[in-house]
């Protein structure tokens, strides 16, 4: 009798212990009543999420840590789909490595839905190449999808030539590739009906330097109602000074071309929404931008709403600008505030010039920090919701920051968007991810911090 209660005592303290080691290891995210969401670049990542056990694994850690949402990259820059598609070549493999054949996007979807997780699929829009590479669907058999560049020092070029732009970007008017991504879209969300979203990245012009091709001359004339005596030094010219460096100088068209430019980003965003809902009326239409709005006109955007008057604050709008503002096309907007100063005190403190990657030139500004960002866009899209977004990449010399940055664009906007987890995997960043949503938690962390210092 003493035997068997010693046993069972024994039992009971082993099952006791057992529990207790599972609730140790099962850790309980912060508490935010906000969506997050965590990127997964389909280059990147290619080999590492190859296998199904690795796509579980990272799906239940990001849920672990808080995560709502997994943006998967089905389309990265070559054009090349991660899925079987009767319209675009199928990327198998990256860089020497061959992945095994199965249904990639498919095993997201329902491991992440088990999980309790959206799914966004996540589509580079108006690029066909990578240029480090020549890879993709412009070097294969589509060059005439390259968007023609008009350059400082070399005229007017296509892209292709640029080995310094890693995209090979196209010409968002091109009709014929218009047709073509339209069907990739289409297909998308027909093939997997269980989709939660779709985030379009890289729905622009590559920069003020496109596009200058024939055919864009063409249709801008008939915009414009008459043909262009000087073209582009009608639209702008370059100058170089003594120091070397190159500026464009606007010319006589400039505004309109600017106008139009933004009207053509618009029509397409707006077809683009309309042929996703025509398959699937409840999908979430979404895209990622740049936040760096003030310069943002030069690859042809206007996210803002379009009862925000561009031209009252900014020179280069005309009054008919306002209305290609895109904000009101959308369910779900990310912005990337990719911005090493967190709050507008440490900006003033730092004073840092900024130049994003798409920009012809660096700014000053309390816009370039996290906080700063937030707050100009909450007026530019009069009350429509945004998700800040975060580099990881740009905190790895000071990963504290990262923590900051996630606990400010949580509590600054509307919800969270990290690009990409890999840079977190790489460096073994999840601690610094789980201190932001501790952070964010706290509603008072950035007074707190204030008054200590």
């Amino acid at each position: 009798m003493k035997n068997s209660a010693t046993f069972v005592l024994l039992i009971s303290i082993a099952l006791f212990s057992g529990c207790m080691h599972k609730t140790e290891e099962t850790k309980t995210p912060a508490s935010i009543d906000k969506p997050s969401m965590i990127w997964f670049d389909a280059e990147a990542n290619f080999q590492r999420f190859s296998y199904p056990d690795s796509i579980d694994y990272y799906l239940e850690k990001i849920k672990n840590i808080g995560f709502t949402d997994a943006i998967i990259d089905i389309r990265p820059i070559t054009g090349e789909v991660l899925y079987k598609s009767d319209y675009a070549p199928q990327m198998t493999e990256w860089k020497g490595f061959e992945r095994t054949d199965f249904d990639y996007l498919g095993h997201f979807i329902k491991k992440a839905h088990e999980l309790g997780l959206r799914v966004h699929a996540s589509m580079n829009t108006f690029v066909g190449g990578h240029n480090y590479f020549d890879r993709g669907q412009v070097y294969a058999n589509h060059p005439e999808w390259a968007t023609m560049v008009y350059t400082p020092t070399e005229g007017i070029v296509s892209i292709m030539s640029q080995k310094k732009k890693y995209s090979a970007m196209i010409n968002p008017i091109n009709t014929d590739f218009q047709k073509h991504i339209l069907n990739v879209f289409r297909e998308v969300v027909s093939k997997y009906p269980d989709l939660d979203g779709i985030i379009l990245d890289r729905v622009r012009y590559d920069g003020i330097m496109a596009d200058f091709s024939d055919f864009t001359r063409h249709k801008f004339e008939e915009y414009l109602g008459e043909k262009i005596q000087n073209f582009p030094e009608d639209i702008y010219e370059w100058k170089t000074d003594e120091n070397g460096k190159s500026n464009y100088v606007p010319g006589k068209y400039f505004k309109k071309w600017i106008e139009w430019r933004a009207m053509n980003i618009y029509n397409f965003m707006s077809l683009a929404a309309k042929t996703v809902k025509e398959v699937n009326p409840e999908i979430s239409f979404g895209t990622y931008t740049g936040a760096w709005y003030p310069s943002y006109f030069e690859v042809g955007v206007n996210w803002a709403s379009n009862q925000y008057d561009v031209s009252k604050d900014f020179d280069w709008a005309t009054p008919e600008y306002k209305n290609y503002g895109y904000a009101e096309v959308l369910d779900l907007f990310t912005v990337g505030n990719y911005y090493t100063d967190i709050t507008m005190d440490e900006y003033l403190q730092n004073n840092n010039l900024v130049k994003n990657e798409t920009d012809s030139k660096a700014a000053r500004g309390t816009w370039y920090c996290v906080e700063g960002s937030c707050e100009k866009i909450k007026e530019i899209l009069n009350g429509h919701p945004f998700y800040g977004g975060i580099l990881v990449d740009q905190f790895y010399d000071n990963p504290q920051q990262l923590s900051r940055s996630i606990a400010m664009n949580f509590q600054a906007s509307d919800g969270l968007m990290m690009f990409d987890i890999v840079h977190v995997i790489q460096k073994n960043l999840w601690k610094e991810v789980e201190d932001g949503f501790k952070m964010a938690a706290d509603p008072d962390f950035f007074k707190t911090e204030a008054n200590k210092k």
